[in-house]
């Protein structure tokens, strides 16, 4: 349906008709489950930042680092002619193999680099 964002957060927006409310999840935490509620969108968006601030304010009560929903790192495996073929079209882009892949990337998903 949708998605909110706060403090680096991604929360989706979801109808129930059976509970006739909207509710939510932050996405992309492997360990961590935060859930929020509302009948209206702006109810929704006050429980998403509240359960965030929430999450983090207990996770530093506790001293733990809170689980992030991405990390900016990941590992992608490729063929060996696909490797030559992005380092040579860095190297012609006169920059780095990462910075190539962020820009390829980037522009595929739309967000401004």
């Amino acid at each position: 349906m949708g998605n909110m964002r706060y403090k680096g957060y991604t929360g989706s927006v979801e109808y129930s008709e059976e509970d006739n409310c909207l509710f939510g999840k932050v996405m992309g935490l492997s360990k961590d489950a935060i859930t929020y509620e509302g009948q209206t969108v702006d109810e929704l968006r006050q429980d998403f930042e509240g359960a965030v601030d929430d999450y983090l304010e207990g996770c530093a009560a506790r001293g733990v680092a809170p689980s992030r929903p991405y990390s900016g790192t990941f590992n992608v495996r490729v063929s060996p002619e696909i490797h030559s073929a992005i380092a040579m079209m860095a190297q012609q882009a006169g920059v780095s193999i990462n910075a190539f892949v962020r820009q390829v990337l980037a522009k595929e998903v739309e967000l401004a680099y």
